[in-house]
């Protein structure tokens, strides 16, 4: 894709501030792969402005809600269990 035609969102997945994120880390098929991935990205940043489990559980909302229709209903289901992998990973409750 040309420069001219890339999203705001794809630029700021690829060249995020708060993190540096491991390339391909939302296109894996195992949530527990991509949580652990997101979580050293944040817990190794030192540009992140709020805690390594915000930064992290923010950059996967954001990618998921700006992939949209984009994502088919597997690749979904897989980044919304990584959410909660996420939430294990940290000490925090799952959402039921």
């Amino acid at each position: 894709m040309t420069k001219a035609k890339k999203k705001w969102s794809q630029e700021v997945t690829e060249r995020s501030d708060a993190m540096d994120l491991k390339e391909g880390v939302f296109t894996s098929s195992d949530p527990k792969k991509i949580a652990r991935s997101i979580k050293q990205s944040a817990e190794a940043s030192h540009r992140r402005k709020s805690s390594p489990y915000r930064s992290a559980m923010s950059m996967l909302t954001f990618y998921i809600n700006r992939a949209g229709d984009q994502l088919t209903k597997k690749q979904k289901d897989t980044l919304e269990q990584a959410k909660d992998e996420l939430r294990k990973d940290f000490g925090r409750e799952t959402r039921h």
